[in-house]
């Protein structure tokens, strides 16, 4: 038996008006998942537990089976593991976006926080700048770490693992200082991190190009998301499938390594909804052919549209994901004359009107070529929500997908 699981991270959101009233899965063409949803288990399922943040690091854990309230120690940590960061008891791992601040020479807290991701920064150009802020800011106690486009990781030994931070997609548009770590809370040291790495990033070579292209500079580092070093239990002594990853982001390819599995890189892989997307089919078809039985796909492009607002791109994401991933692996793995089993669900919903991450339940479908079922026609929020299946706790979908 094969698996497939593939995760549009973020493809669930709300009806829109300038979409007629549907949301971005309902308008999408997407006739493959929606020809599966025909004949699959389709429900919802909340991966996100009750009083937790509803992150991927959480819910893509849940979808691996593992339970997020025992499991569930920061997403930097994962991160870490993924960047090759061999992390010590003593140390805490922290999330370091380089953001796009405002830039009229208001004080630091006045500052007004412009974009997340500073226009999708490259990875190249955001190495210089992590670079930068080593040589101006690291020492024998913190060390940044380069991960990908505006994702990035510092390491800190003896730093706080329980501040709670903001996040920097929750706060698009707002003044920064209304935000900011506390010195009473004890957030002085992060406080001052921030604000003197807007000195040095600012007018770094890379930002003053990068302005003379028309983008946005990546001026700030933005803290978030501490935690310590990670424990996973093996995937596969748990559930005796040899288990592979497909990511272009860290956090899942850290959560994939510290459970025991295979992380596969693909060229061209970028966390956004330009990437490779029949790069991650031909690597999950691939893998498959050397023996993995569980292959977990995961795709970023969705859940960036969402922050960022971008609705057609968002459409466009379901559509290429639906075209150029989920076709081809199926008809492979129909070629194959084998049983398989095929997932769909985001994580968690990232609506266009929010731009961030909510903790309501997600759609999902679990088709089995073995034992077809009663679907829905379309696969979509509200088509889900009619089937009145509900999934409590996502990591007991596993199970799920085991036994149907």
């Amino acid at each position: 038996m094969k698996y497939f699981v593939l995760i549009p991270d973020g493809m669930a959101d709300e009806p829109i008006e300038a979409l007629g009233g549907v949301t971005p899965m309902q308008k999408a063409h997407k006739p493959c998942m929606d020809a599966l949803a025909k004949e699959s288990l389709v429900g919802t399922v909340s991966n996100v537990p009750q009083g937790m943040v509803p992150e991927s690091d959480t819910a893509n854990l849940a979808i691996l089976s593992y339970d997020p309230k025992v499991f569930s120690k920061g997403r930097s940590p994962l991160e870490a593991v993924s960047i090759g960061i061999e992390m010590q008891p003593d140390e805490t791992a922290y999330r370091c976006n380089v953001v796009t601040l405002s830039d009229n020479g208001e004080d630091y807290d006045d500052k007004i926080i412009l974009d997340h991701s500073a226009d999708e920064i490259s990875t190249e150009e955001a190495d210089q700048l992590i670079k930068a802020l080593q040589a101006e800011m690291g020492d024998e106690i913190k060390t940044f770490h380069t991960g990908i486009s505006y994702r990035h990781c510092l390491i800190w030994k003896n730093g706080d693992d329980r501040y709670d931070f903001n996040r920097p997609h929750d706060i698009l548009g707002q003044r920064i200082g209304d935000y900011l770590p506390k010195a009473e809370n004890g957030g002085a040291a992060f406080y001052e991190l921030m604000r003197k790495s807007f000195d040095v990033l600012n007018h770094h070579p890379v930002n003053e190009v990068r302005r003379a292209r028309g983008l946005k500079p990546a001026n700030s580092a933005w803290l978030w998301s501490p935690g310590k070093k990670p424990q996973l239990p093996s995937f596969s002594e748990k559930w005796g499938l040899k288990g592979a990853v497909i990511s272009a982001v860290d956090l899942i390819k850290g959560i994939g390594l510290c459970a025991g599995m295979r992380s596969i890189d693909v060229e061209g892989a970028t966390g956004n909804c330009h990437t490779n997307y029949k790069g991650k089919a031909d690597a999950a078809v691939q893998a498959f052919r050397d023996g993995y039985e569980y292959v977990y796909v995961h795709v970023e492009g969705p859940d960036e549209c969402g922050h960022r607002a971008e609705l057609e791109n968002k459409v466009m994401a379901v559509e290429k994901i639906d075209a150029e991933i989920l076709s081809p692996v199926l008809d492979y793995l129909r070629s194959t004359g084998e049983e398989f089993k095929v997932m769909i669900l985001p994580d968690h919903p990232t609506p266009i009107r929010l731009r961030t991450h909510t903790i309501l339940p997600v759609p999902f479908m679990i088709y089995s070529s073995s034992n077809t079922q009663n679907g829905v026609c379309h696969f979509s929020e509200e088509s889900a929500a009619q089937q009145n299946y509900y999934v409590a706790n996502g990591y007991q979908l596993m199970e799920l997908l085991i036994e149907k």
